[in-house]
């Protein structure tokens, strides 16, 4: 035979098996997948009836009892591991007043996870109303809170700048030992702040920090009465300020005469 013709045939042998070879794969392929599907399809019916029978709370809430948050997961249909809407469950849960986000994971076969995270209150707001470290209002009521949170008061809206300068002239005040009890911005923006020693500071609307920073540098050397005692502050001019006074009431008197 011609050596050309038999390399011909080589090269026509090689190419058929490489086209068996390929077109087995793809039908064991195809093969491999219906059986695959039909397995998993086969186990979903077989599992389509599979129940949540446990809850985990984690995230160790405080306030939030936890037979509340499971009594708030139970109002969705937890007949069904696969038809489980989880971002149902986050948003009942979340619902509860304490409560600031919530993570849900379902693990098979029948455990929903739920992972709550609280708000850390910082401050009473306009008395009703809790506020959060960034300075968000929420409603939410506990005997466990600190008996020592700040009052600040202030028009719908201002939550988070009220938040903001209150540490910030808190910061100021603590340096000098002196402390921060309570704040309040007027609908005029006005500001006006009230010490744990009954000293009430009124600092306008313009140029906070510097007002307290100039009643921090004159209220040490500011004269003490022994019949009266600081009422309130007013530092909205220029420079200096004005410092009105109200009597001691009589058991007040006692104990400074004691002293």
């Amino acid at each position: 035979m011609h050596p050309l013709l038999e390399k011909t045939l080589q090269i026509k042998q090689q190419l058929n098996w490489s086209l068996i070879f390929g077109v087995s794969f793809f039908l064991a392929v195809v093969i491999g997948l219906v059986q695959i599907t039909t397995g998993v399809s086969d186990w979903l019916v077989e599992n389509k009836d599979a129940q949540i029978k446990h809850l985990m709370v984690q995230g160790n809430p405080k306030y939030t009892d936890e037979i509340a948050i499971i009594r708030a997961i139970k109002k969705a249909d937890l007949t069904s591991f696969f038809d489980l809407n989880v971002k149902h469950v986050q948003q009942l849960v979340q619902d509860l007043p304490w409560v600031a986000s919530v993570s849900v994971r379902k693990q098979w076969p029948d455990t929903l996870q739920v992972y709550v995270v609280e708000h850390r209150a910082v401050a009473h707001w306009n008395s009703d109303l809790l506020l959060n470290q960034n300075g968000d209002a929420f409603e939410a009521k506990s005997n466990k809170l600190s008996k020592n949170l700040p009052q600040l008061y202030g028009p719908e809206g201002s939550e988070q700048e009220a938040w903001i300068a209150f540490q910030q002239f808190d910061e100021m005040l603590k340096v000098n030992a002196l402390t921060l009890k309570s704040l309040a911005l007027s609908e005029r923006f006005s500001w006006q702040l009230w010490l744990d020693n009954g000293v009430r500071l009124n600092l306008g609307r313009k140029d906070k920090a510097k007002r307290v920073q100039r009643f921090i540098d004159v209220y040490p050397r500011m004269e003490k009465r022994a019949d009266a005692q600081i009422d309130a502050i007013d530092l909205r001019y220029d420079t200096g300020l004005a410092v009105s006074f109200k009597p001691l009431q009589e058991e007040q008197l006692q104990n400074k005469s004691k002293a």
